[in-house]
């Protein structure tokens, strides 16, 4: 026991180090294009010096003033705001502070956005959107493995049947993102034939009460769960129900069979099992595309989730914001994957960790 211990904490340490290193250089990355090398500190030089002269200019007690000594203040000023930003240091020895505070989710003010209660801190914007991003797309994957599971495993007894050939022909549907879909599905549901709002997280004003307050969260959420089921639906039944084709006709599927055990029987144990690696590891890595996929597919619907903030970040060129989402989604595609290897040992018994390594 204590030998198996130290084993998993040996291959967990390896992946944690692993999974580290690829966020640190995917944070570092973003740093750096989001200030476009350090060209950014230009930019915000320019917008420092136009926003003191407009203070000075605004305020009545400079008026009297020489000119001169205006110029001064205004110096002063800008001096001030230089160094509170830390503008008059080379970029590359920020860029490493930066990073550590992106690491250890010291995300620092925004510069131009704020969350809905009015804080500046990115951390508060982040956790203020992030419940709604999780919320939509942990909603649309659930509903897409057990539908997809369960039907799979139908067509693999049907084999050959029109419905399985219909679901093969479908498959290559699968190829047009969520978005897509979810174009069309607003200008059906929302417009042609209004059913469902065409955007949002729940009705404006917000509605009284637990239970209404969420049947509006539910009825908004309709449309881009919809249109993410019919993304992912079809190849899901198509590629897990080649899975359960293959392990049926293993020879130890065919004995259990000849042994007369029940059909309910044999597929939980003898082909379901075997093949819930192989289908959840399909599964969370297309559920790791969707990540990356979020900021369009929340625009369509204006759903106010990580995604939507991410595109407002870059709109307002809010460098803070953009960094502080590429690290949630980071450490969120890491934590997707470390989970991953633990499921593996979890459904099949036949992984095993050996000196840290499967």
């Amino acid at each position: 026991m204590t030998r198996d211990l130290r084993r998993l904490a040996v291959f967990s340490g390896k992946r944690l180090v692993a999974l580290f290193f690829t966020v640190v250089i995917g944070v570092y990355l973003t740093i750096f294009i989001a200030n476009m090398g350090g060209q950014i500190d230009e930019l915000r030089l320019a917008q420092i010096e136009n926003e003191v002269a407009e203070e000075v200019r605004a305020d009545p007690a400079f008026h009297d003033l020489p000119s001169e000594r205006r110029e001064e203040l205004m110096e002063e000023r800008i001096q001030m705001e230089v160094e509170r930003l830390r503008l008059d240091e080379p970029f590359l020895v920020r860029s490493v502070d930066y990073l550590l505070q992106a690491l250890s989710l010291d995300l620092g003010r925004a510069e131009e956005m704020h969350s809905d209660a009015g804080s500046r801190q990115v951390a508060q914007i982040i956790l203020e959107r992030l419940p709604a991003t999780v919320l939509l797309f942990g909603t649309a994957n659930l509903l897409v493995f057990f539908v997809a599971v369960f039907a799979a495993l139908s067509l693999s007894r049907r084999y050959g049947s029109k419905l399985d050939r219909s679901v093969i022909a479908l498959a290559p549907s699968s190829a047009a993102p969520a978005w897509f879909y979810g174009i069309f599905l607003v200008l059906l549901f929302s417009f042609m034939v209004p059913l469902f709002p065409s955007g949002g997280m729940v009705s404006a004003p917000p509605p009284e009460g637990g239970w209404a307050y969420a049947a509006s969260v539910i009825k908004h959420m309709a449309l881009p769960v919809a249109a993410m089921f019919i993304a992912q639906i079809f190849i899901s039944i198509y590629s897990w129900r080649t899975f359960f084709l293959i392990h049926s006709s293993e020879d130890y599927v065919e004995m259990a069979r000849a042994k007369g055990l029940p059909n309910n029987l044999i597929e939980q144990r003898y082909i379901l099992r075997p093949t819930l690696s192989p289908i959840v590891t399909s599964f969370l890595l297309m559920l790791i595309g969707l990540w990356s996929g979020a900021i369009i597919l929340e625009q369509v619907f204006n759903w106010p989730g990580l995604g939507t903030l991410l595109f407002e970040a870059i709109g307002h060129r809010d460098t803070p914001v953009i960094i502080g989402s590429v690290v949630i989604f980071a450490y969120l595609l890491a934590i997707t994957v470390f989970v991953l290897d633990f499921l593996y040992a979890v459904l099949d018994p036949r992984v095993r960790i050996e000196g840290g390594q499967k």
